[in-house]
């Protein structure tokens, strides 16, 4: 299936898409590829929170918000998701799961790449309306949406794999 196609599956059945990117091979590389496509994108949601907050206090300007967003999005995001993936990996371990790194890289990587929509509206809601409950609204669905769809992707890839 198309790459947006397993997005919105992701919303409907998280734990059939997982599954179907665990039947495979693993590669190392698609898994490199859907987190840096995640990080990427949770940055470009960024933008237009970012230039409102530039417009409204010019103090400092849109080129230094968006190269610091850039570098959390993009180099500090990448590394935290390896550590969050072995820290559930290690914990699950402790509860009976018998999957691998692997699997618990590709669950946290997929679960932030399929919530990429949900953070692209947040990041348009954050630029066109402002904070307020709007905004809350649209983040905690986009949390929970997360949220959802990497539990059941550890469930399959931690308690539904074979022995790692």
């Amino acid at each position: 299936m198309s790459l947006s196609g397993d997005i919105l599956k992701s919303y409907r059945a998280p734990r059939a898409v997982v599954r179907d990117k665990l039947s495979r091979p693993p590669r190392e590389d698609r898994a490199l590829a859907t987190l840096m496509g995640a990080c990427l994108l949770s940055f470009v949601a960024q933008w237009p929170g970012h230039a409102r907050a530039a417009h409204l206090d010019p103090g400092i300007p849109l080129d230094a918000r968006l190269s610091g967003a850039l570098m959390g999005a993009v180099f500090v995001l990448p590394i935290l998701a390896y550590a969050l993936a072995g820290i559930s990996h290690a914990v699950l371990r402790l509860f009976g799961g018998r999957g691998t790194f692997y699997g618990a890289r590709l669950a946290l990587f997929w679960a932030m790449l399929a919530v990429a929509p949900l953070m692209l509206l947040n990041g348009l809601v954050r630029g066109l309306i402002g904070p307020g409950p709007e905004q809350a609204l649209t983040g905690a669905v986009a949390g929970l949406a997360f949220l959802a769809i990497w539990v059941a992707g550890l469930r399959v890839a931690e308690f539904e794999a074979g022995p790692g």
